[in-house]
């Protein structure tokens, strides 16, 4: 099967609705505002287009804030950062899709959690000269339970099933070092999926792509339902404000996804929905020993989820 951009575009659009829609069901306060946005063509300086549309859920009952993006964007040239890394496409134009979205709950209890579902063509003389797909989903708790671990760790196992056995392990394993700020010596959170440069059969790569994409509610609002309304004081609130800097620095020195985008010249309010709306610093903090703050340090650190699950 031939790279069908416009198929994958269908679909992704189609997933921002139903994750909207999903999540202003848990939610059951606040609603989704859409920003629609188009590029123009001298962006960055070359021959740019497309858009997309933001939609950000702000004060809700459950979801402090809620943003997930869709966009459609191409250009003349791949940006710096996109070239250097492949440099057998100097000169092609390309266009890129994509679904992204990073949710911070209002409670500490209930995990942060991000998913990127995405696909990328480069075209040379009116020829497809490279596609792949890429994406995946991540859980950073804050107060971790190891039954909402395991919960997301399985439903990431059973989606990659049918995809080979090795699937889970590789993309879990590449979701761990990807997430790992090495300035801290610790992993963004409890890892899941990535993946990146699918590019072996289009029809197969497009069929995991949207299991990931399927796969993410069934990942998340199970733990949305458990954690929602666990009681929490000012201590837990400035402790999950504090580790969001956590999110925050990932998110600024190291994704890969927010260099491209501001180098492309994309849309720096939809770049940057991803950033908590409120966050804190402070000075060489540790938790108490002992303390369920302390406790969170254990988790930062690859190991096989599932080897906790019930007999």
């Amino acid at each position: 099967m031939d790279p069908n951009f416009e198929l994958v575009r269908d679909y992704l659009t189609g997933l921002q609705d139903r994750i909207c829609a999903a999540i202003e069901a848990a939610d059951g306060q606040a609603r989704f505002v859409e920003d629609t946005w188009t590029r123009p063509a001298e962006a960055a300086g070359g021959s740019h287009a497309g858009g997309g549309r933001t939609r950000i859920l702000r004060d809700g009952a459950v979801f402090e804030q809620a943003g997930i993006g869709f966009s459609d964007v191409s250009g003349s040239r791949l940006p710096p950062s996109a070239s250097a890394a492949r440099p057998e496409l100097a000169g092609a134009s390309w266009r890129a899709t994509g679904v992204s979205l990073v949710f911070h709950p209002r409670n500490p209890y209930l995990p942060t959690t991000h998913a990127n579902v995405r696909h990328f063509q480069a075209r040379r003389d009116g020829e497809t000269v490279a596609w792949w797909f890429g994406g995946g989903f991540d859980l950073t708790p804050f107060y971790p339970f190891d039954e909402d671990v395991v919960h997301w760790h399985r439903t990431a196992a059973d989606l990659c099933a049918p995809f080979g056995a090795d699937r889970y392990e590789r993309h879990k394993r590449w979701c761990d070092d990807y997430f790992f700020l090495k300035h801290r010596n610790e992993t963004r959170g409890v890892g899941g999926l990535f993946f990146d440069d699918l590019h072996e059969d289009f029809e197969r790569d497009f069929t995991y792509l949207r299991a990931v994409g399927d796969g993410f509610l069934d990942a998340y609002l199970p733990i949305v339902e458990r954690r929602k309304d666990t009681p929490y004081g000012e201590r837990e609130r400035e402790f999950q404000l504090y580790r969001r800097g956590r999110y925050v620095e990932f998110n600024l020195v190291y994704d890969r996804g927010t260099l491209f985008g501001l180098q492309s010249g994309g849309r720096t309010e939809s770049i940057l929905m991803s950033l908590p709306p409120r966050v804190r610093w402070e000075y060489g903090f540790q938790p108490e020993d002992g303390s369920a703050e302390a406790r969170l340090h254990d988790y930062l650190v690859p190991r096989d989820w599932l080897a906790r699950e019930p007999a």
